[in-house]
């Protein structure tokens, strides 16, 4: 790659991020709420300049009651 190429983060590394568990970082992505990117593997991986947005300017995301 050209040195463009954005950073992946796991679901484990997004759930740190909303204090979360895993699982609901994987069930956001099934219903849209955040997309994902699957790997060769069929592992899910997230674009760290979206997750960090999310953070930054939807914090209720993170909400478990929402």
């Amino acid at each position: 790659m050209d040195g463009t190429s954005e950073r992946l983060l796991t679901p484990g590394e997004v759930a740190t991020l909303f204090r979360v568990d895993p699982k609901t970082v994987t069930r956001w992505a099934a219903s849209g709420r955040i997309s994902s990117i699957r790997t060769p593997g069929g592992h899910r991986r997230f674009r760290e300049a979206e997750v960090r947005e999310l953070l930054e300017g939807n914090e209720a995301t993170a909400d478990p009651s929402a």
